[in-house]
């Protein structure tokens, strides 16, 4: 039931990066390696480029989501419908605006950080 899982981070270092889309964390080298799972759209692993352009190393916190569908916390966070893993609370930046447009074009929402 539900969708796979995506990849748990390997590390925990500073190669972390969080999706500006959707949140999910991973290191540079596993978005790089096979792209997000729940924004496959974006072809992080067939663009190295676009790893860069779609995450972002400055993210805070992270929470792992082992059902999404039913984990209060995940509908909270307006994750509930992506792939069980490790998520961060929040992103400070927000995703390019070809990208923007690029999720618009894909029919998915892309909600931007709250301005502090």
């Amino acid at each position: 039931m539900g969708s796979a899982p995506a990849q748990i981070p390997t590390s925990f270092g500073h190669e972390l990066r969080a999706c500006l889309r959707c949140r999910l964390v991973k290191t540079y080298d596993q978005f790089r390696e096979s792209g997000c799972e729940n924004c496959p759209f974006f072809k992080m692993d067939e663009d190295h480029e676009r790893v860069v352009d779609c995450t972002t190393p400055n993210f805070t916190g992270i929470i792992s989501v082992m059902d999404p569908s039913r984990s209060w916390a995940a509908r909270w966070l307006r994750i509930g419908k992506f792939a069980p893993g490790c998520y961060t609370l929040a992103v400070s930046e927000a995703l390019p605006e070809d990208l923007q447009n690029l999720c618009q074009d894909e029919h998915v929402q892309y909600v931007p950080p709250k301005r502090v």
